[in-house]
């Protein structure tokens, strides 16, 4: 990679929710970033842990056992194997991290394709 990647710029070439964009791969995970609004489906990773870090709005991050509210600049990594669902009552932008073919929803069978940005 020879130039800086504006996460503003990528975010501004989309306009749906729950689709992830890779913008770069990093030691074998795809950092991408994602607008979301309303409610995602209640899943789990069992290999590996979910990053969030919000860039624009508030997020919250339901847990079975509590609910994890997010603003912009803050970021919260669920552990691998805990169920969890986001939720955005408004437009969110975010920056996810994830292993290289991690599906979105826990689930290949349900996950959303990756895309580039």
């Amino acid at each position: 990679m020879t130039d800086s990647i504006s996460l503003a710029d990528k975010l501004a070439t989309f306009g749906d929710y729950w689709s992830p964009r890779t913008i770069t791969t990093f030691n074998e995970c795809d950092v991408m970033v994602v607008k979301v609004k309303g409610e995602f489906t209640w899943h789990k990773h069992d290999d590996t842990d979910d990053f969030f870090l919000v860039l624009k709005g508030n997020l919250d991050i339901e847990l079975r056992d509590r609910t994890v509210t997010l603003g912009p600049g803050e970021l919260y990594v669920v552990p691998k194997g805990v169920e969890h669902r986001p939720v955005a009552r408004e437009e969110v932008h975010l920056m996810l991290i994830e292993p290289t073919g991690t599906p979105n929803t826990g689930d290949k069978a349900t996950a959303a394709a990756r895309k580039l940005a």
